[in-house]
């Protein structure tokens, strides 16, 4: 979802930015979201329903200046494929955007109803609002 959030508001706002999502788990590779995600994405303005996993590389060092994460476990798996003290500082907890230095994980609503979904959204959305924010005000030469 947070991808699909993400490229939505960055569009809007003419940003110029490349977003990507990935995983860890390689059982996923090529899956769609979630239903349930899918149709909260969709009641809210956002298509995700052609998003396919993929893994998390450490090619995405390279081709990425930001990493932002969901939870500890992703915290660290990320931390572990960097190549050097450049690529650990592009690795950020996603709601860190929201709530600095807090490191609060993106609660996962897969084992939970339709509701759950919904807050992850709302929760995801308030994040990448922050995120857009930040960098409209750089590419405008905003301090």
């Amino acid at each position: 979802m947070a991808e699909g959030i993400l490229r939505r508001k960055a569009m809007e706002l003419n940003l110029n930015i490349e977003v990507d999502s990935c995983g860890f788990e390689s059982f996923h590779v090529g899956d769609t979201p979630d239903p349930r995600a899918i149709r909260v994405a969709a009641q809210m303005g956002t298509d995700i329903s052609k998003h396919r996993a993929r893994l998390f590389t450490a090619a995405d060092f390279v081709n990425f200046d930001q990493i932002y994460v969901m939870d500890q476990s992703h915290y660290s798996q990320a931390l572990r494929l960097a190549g050097n003290d450049d690529d650990r500082r592009k690795v950020e907890y996603l709601l860190n955007v929201v709530y600095p230095g807090q490191n609060r994980e993106v609660k996962d609503p897969w084992y939970h109803d339709f509701s759950a979904f919904e807050a992850v959204y709302r929760e995801l959305e308030l994040a990448c609002k922050a995120i857009v924010n930040n960098l409209e005000s750089k590419q405008h030469g905003a301090c």
